[in-house]
């Protein structure tokens, strides 16, 4: 089985480069490690051309001008900063980061009522903004769905530091993953997963994306229809500095059995416009973009 185009890029860094970060951040302190970023960003400027290519074909759809070496780099650079900040969310420092909560309204609705939902992004700005955070106030932990053998060592790293967070993950692979999700829905829990990349041997859904053809995997969504749940969008935006804000977006209810039905039809409308959500804030905040790799479709030319 031919693997995914984004599982075909190794991880970098050495293991005692990550622990290295890792002990400054939490012995020094954030700032003296944003430092650290600066050469870091510069360093995979230079030494990472598929993402390096990838970041500037992305800028050029998203950018109102052909993107230069340092568009490039902000973009690295943001990445990186983002990460470093899973560092102070998942060891209890949260408050070094100012984190502002938009449209808390469409994820209240279902916690009032004791009720379960999928709360779906994509690798935009920071996912751990939510997990460790954004919905800890409602005293509603959420359950991730994901693929824990991509970027092991760093994925390893950062969940040592909150083994409760580390707890809730549910790996993709395999029956009980569903199993799992269905039962964390039935117990009114909320599941966080990520819509944006196809995994191994799915060929996902033709989207018009960003100006051009993009494939967006129908699992997420098709899930949500089977076990007839909502689906809250969500997008944890990194503003620069300690700025984050979160934004929740009612999506779908597929508890309507003819919503659901109707989803589970022509998956390719329900993914679609996921896409066109996801494009809107991605052409606002197109350096929180995290997909360093070939997106679109080789035959689209733009």
């Amino acid at each position: 089985m031919k693997p995914a185009p984004w599982k075909r890029q190794r991880e970098r860094g050495s293991a005692f480069a990550k622990r290295v970060i890792l002990w400054i951040a939490l012995h020094m302190g954030r700032r003296p490690a944003r430092l650290l970023l600066y050469p870091i960003s510069f360093y995979f400027l230079l030494m990472a051309p598929v993402s390096r290519r990838a970041s500037r074909a992305f800028l050029a759809r998203t950018l109102p001008r052909s993107p230069s070496w340092l568009d490039v780099w902000r973009h690295l650079h943001t990445f990186a900063a983002t990460i470093l900040d899973r560092v102070f969310l998942l060891s209890g420092r949260e408050r070094l980061l100012d984190v502002r909560i938009h449209g808390t309204e469409a994820v209240e609705a279902y916690l009032q009522r004791g009720e379960g939902a999928i709360l779906l992004g994509a690798h935009f700005g920071s996912f751990e903004v939510l997990r460790a955070l954004g919905i800890a106030r409602y005293a509603a932990p959420v359950h991730i769905l994901m693929d824990q053998g991509h970027n092991e060592t760093i994925t390893r790293y950062l969940e040592a530091l909150n083994p409760e967070v580390a707890r809730r993950v549910i790996p993709l692979r395999g029956p009980m993953a569903i199993l799992r999700v269905k039962e964390v829905l039935e117990e009114n829990g909320l599941v966080g997963m990520l819509g944006d990349r196809v995994e191994d041997g799915h060929d996902g859904v033709a989207c018009d994306f960003l100006g051009g053809t993009a494939r967006l995997p129908a699992g997420p969504l098709r899930l949500a229809s089977r076990l007839q749940t909502p689906v809250i969008l969500f997008f944890g935006v990194y503003r620069g500095g300690r700025r984050y804000d979160i934004h929740f977006e009612h999506f779908a209810d597929y508890r309507d059995a003819e919503v659901a039905a109707e989803a589970r039809t022509s998956p390719e409308v329900e993914v679609q416009r996921y896409a066109d959500r996801l494009a809107a804030y991605v052409r606002a905040h197109p350096y929180n973009w995290f997909n360093f790799y070939e997106f679109w479709d080789q035959e689209d030319t733009r």
